[in-house]
């Protein structure tokens, strides 16, 4: 019985619907005091539950001399019953969601390989901005991609630029509003991150001139993780500085972030 009225509820019945079913499957006709004294539903719930159960067809009202009772349909009429209509309201849901419109498709995002063809889909992504860009390079690639940025700026495009190798001067390929922070963890490799438009990033890790892997992609959370690499990297770095000798009179974990962070800004460039 437990069971039969577990798969009633997961077929959408209520719990007081699918126990006086089940009852009734076990003796009828009965009236709806003997229905409640039998299934345990407290009386006053007892008839909206036949109600509701006559609306989905799974109860018959009997009228006798005796005054009214009630008779569960029978099993294999009632979940057939139920099958045709659930069939129906797929078929309508099908219809009227289709109506809408295409299901967006997700968005892909595609690893790139190698250092001339991570700069390309970087030119592609520059040439197509048309609002911002949130950029975070060294000076080989910011001499590489020198041309798109200077077009982009050109076109009106805000650019916000953080140089990874912390210059002591502007290089021609750095554009729009500078921050110059050693901020990127110790590493062989060099990263080139690029956001357009707050829509689509292009990131990569690049060692020498020759070797380079990366990916491409409007997917949302890789595009807001990305740019706000770059924009909290920048707040904290100007914290950090800003700070001084003051980190130490911050409380200990914050302080030891804090010291992580101006270790490496008191690296020098190697670039």
């Amino acid at each position: 019985m437990a069971d039969a009225i577990e798969l009633l509820q997961q077929l959408g019945f209520s719990e007081y619907e699918a126990r006086a079913y089940v009852t009734l499957l076990q003796a009828y006709p009965l009236t709806g005091y003997e229905l409640a004294k039998r299934s345990g539903i407290p009386r006053p719930n007892i008839y909206p539950v036949l109600q509701r159960l006559e609306e989905r067809g799974a109860v018959m009202r009997v009228e006798t001399p005796e005054g009214t009772r009630y008779a569960p349909a029978p099993p294999e009429e009632f979940l057939k019953r139920l099958d045709r209509r659930f069939e129906e309201t797929l078929a309508a849901a099908r219809k009227a969601l289709e109506a809408l419109g295409p299901a967006p498709e997700p968005e892909p995002v595609w690893n790139l390989s190698g250092y001339l063809a991570l700069l390309d889909h970087a030119r592609a992504l520059l040439d197509r901005a048309t609002r911002t860009i949130w950029i975070a390079l060294w000076p080989p690639e910011a001499s590489a991609l020198a041309m798109p940025l200077a077009r982009a700026e050109a076109r009106g495009v805000r650019i916000t630029t953080l140089c990874l190798a912390a210059c002591a001067s502007a290089c021609e390929g750095c554009r729009g509003e500078l921050h110059r922070y050693r901020i990127a963890p110790a590493s062989a490799a060099r990263w080139l991150i690029l956001v357009a438009d707050e829509e689509e990033v292009v990131a990569g890790e690049l060692r020498g001139e020759t070797e380079a892997r990366g990916l491409r992609t409007r997917q949302r959370m890789l595009v807001d993780l990305m740019q706000d690499y770059i924009r909290h990297s920048i707040a904290l770095a100007a914290t950090v500085q800003e700070l001084g000798d003051e980190v130490r009179r911050l409380r200990p974990p914050a302080r030891r972030l804090l010291t992580t962070v101006r270790r490496r800004l008191a690296r020098k460039s190697t670039s």
